[in-house]
Formats: C-alpha cells, structure tokens, sequence
C-alpha cells in the first residue's frame, strides 16, 4: 500500500482523495497540507488522514511514500524537486509547470532521483481514448486529415477575483490549463507532435479577469489539422472528433462515455439516408481519477511505468508555451 499526503485540498484536491480514499487496496492518502488549514480540518477526519501545517513538515515524515500536488502551477517545479530530494514519489496535477525548461527540470530531478514523476492526464486511461487509439494505431482511419475538440465548464462565472484560477499569470489563455491542456494531451497522445498553433483568446462574460473564449488552430507534425475551443462561461461538455479517408471516430459527454465510429462509405452521397454502419460504445461509470492513481501507486511499486511518457508532457508544455505566445502576439507560432 502507498502511503501519500495530499498537497492542496481545494475542490480538485478532494476529487483525488475521494477517488481512491477506502476504494483501493494499492494507494491511500495517509496525510495531507492545504493553505488554508481551517478549511480542510472537518474533511481530514472524514476521510480518515491527518493534516499537518507544512509542506516542509509533511516531506519529513519517514512513513510517507508519495506525494500528490493539487496546487497553482507555478508552484509545481519546487514542489516536485523538494519531494524528489526527500525521495518521495510526485503525482502532479496538470500541466506540470507552465514553462518548457521548468518542466524539463522538474522530470530530470525525478529521474535522477530514481522516483516517479507521474502527471494527473485522466484522460488518458479512459477506454474510449483506448478505442481511439485503436483505430488510429491499425490505419482504419488512414490518411488522417483533421481533429477538432472542445472542452468546456461554467467554473469560470464562479471564481473569486483573488482565486489563484482567475490570475492570468496561473492561467493564461482562459480555460487552457484546467481543460485545454487534457485536450492537447489527447491530440499527442493519438496523433504525435504539434507543428504549429495559431490562438486567439478573449473575455466575454466571466466577472472577473480571466479569458472565458478561447479557439486554437493545429498543424500536426503528420500532415493533418486540428482545431480546439474552450469556454468557461457555458454548460460542461467533452468533445473530440477526427477524421480520415477511412472514417471518422468521436468521443462525447463529460464523462467521456458516448465513443462512435463511422466509417467512411464507397460512394457519393445521394439524398438517401442509405445504411448505417456507425459503431457505438457507451462507457458510463468509469473513474478516471481512481484510474490514474492506481496506475501511479503500481509504478511507485515496482509495476508497469505510468503511462504518460515524459518526452509527451514536455512536448505538451512546448505546445501551451506556443499558444500563450500566439495569444498575445496575434500570430502563428511554431512549436519548439
């Protein structure tokens, strides 16, 4: 069983907890440390872990095999050194930094550190991204042409001004780092490298001084395009759509549930509604979050390698520095 202390019991921090908390035989959450102690104590003795005042303290506690950071992402590369030093394992929330070099450090200190440096991309242990996966590694789809996404929530009508989640700074781009940055991982997980991305960004309603509009173009390192919007003023939606010569795939909901598959037919269209050969798969009811922490606690332990490679999450970083940069430039901008 890993022992791991929680850092940051916002409300993502609670999802984690309560994801695996008495639910697994691999991984519980033993400790925990939060900004504000007060908040979380009630919560604590709940889910049954003790809370301590400092980051500091909660490293120094011999028993604890791993940490898992829910904190500000500018936070993150000292937050993953200071425990890889101690030679605690890291479960980071996404993305790992906002900085490529950042990121590059923070994995490279993991490394030499002979400890995991895991990264929460939920999304990736989802068996509709595994469908997808599917079709695109056996060439069904081939050529592929294009994907479009759109991942969005109303959270962003809910922030505090002095949230850390409404400081630009933390949050540049709007919706891009807390749902954007699930989308491009899934884009690079399926389709490979990002070539280069043009972005425009902007407020329309959220109170507070935060994008809530924001609408990225792809080009792929393969050839094909992509597109991908976030809004965090609307109703919460998931979408990811490709297409090739073969057919198309989408995955749909929230939760990720709704995967269709439709291949492309051998003639014109007519008028005709003509046969349907769509392929669908409903995956209501599963945990992603318990997912990725159970792929966590079996690496801590010797098992497979958590499956999101390190060259993926630099690469991802690479690409969020480039759409920062095209959002306030108003320019295309290649990714390094």
């Amino acid at each position: 069983m890993i022992n791991a202390g929680i850092v940051g019991l916002g409300w993502w921090g609670k999802v984690l907890v309560g994801s695996v908390q008495g639910k697994s035989d691999t991984i519980q959450f033993s400790h925990g440390a939060t900004r504000t102690r007060a908040k979380a104590e009630d919560y604590a003795v709940e889910q049954g872990f003790e809370l301590v005042e400092t980051y500091e303290e909660l490293l120094a506690i011999d028993e604890l095999d791993a940490v898992v950071l829910a904190t500000p992402h500018s936070k993150h590369r000292e937050q993953i050194e200071a425990p890889a030093a101690a030679g605690k394992h890291v479960f980071v929330e996404k993305p790992i930094t906002l900085t490529m070099a950042d990121a590059e450090a923070a994995i490279a200190a993991c490394r030499d550190a002979g400890v995991v440096c895991a990264v929460g991309f939920n999304r990736r242990f989802h068996p509709a991204v595994a469908e997808a996966k599917k079709l695109v590694a056996d060439g069904t789809l081939d050529p592929l042409m294009h994907v479009e996404g759109t991942m969005c929530a109303p959270n962003g009508m809910f922030l505090a001004p002095d949230a850390w989640r409404a400081d630009k700074n933390e949050t540049p781009v709007g919706g891009l780092t807390p749902m954007g940055v699930h989308v491009i991982d899934a884009y690079i997980n399926l389709f490979g490298e990002v070539n280069e991305v043009y972005c425009q960004s902007f407020r329309r309603a959220v109170p507070n001084d935060t994008d809530d509009t924001s609408s990225i173009l792809f080009r792929f390192k393969n050839g094909m395009s992509g597109y991908m919007g976030n809004m965090l003023a609307t109703a919460p939606s998931f979408r990811v759509q490709a297409y090739g010569l073969g057919g198309s795939f989408e995955i749909r909901n929230p939760d990720l549930s709704s995967f269709e598959f439709v291949p492309n037919g051998d003639g014109p269209i007519t008028g005709a509604t003509g046969e349907n050969k769509t392929v669908t798969r409903d995956f209501s009811g599963f945990d992603m979050v318990n997912a990725e922490l159970k792929a966590f606690a079996a690496a801590c332990s010797g098992g497979d390698q958590y499956p999101v490679p390190d060259a993926d999450v630099i690469h991802g970083i690479a690409v969020l520095e480039a759409i920062v940069k095209s959002a306030e430039t108003g320019t295309p901008q290649k990714v390094a």
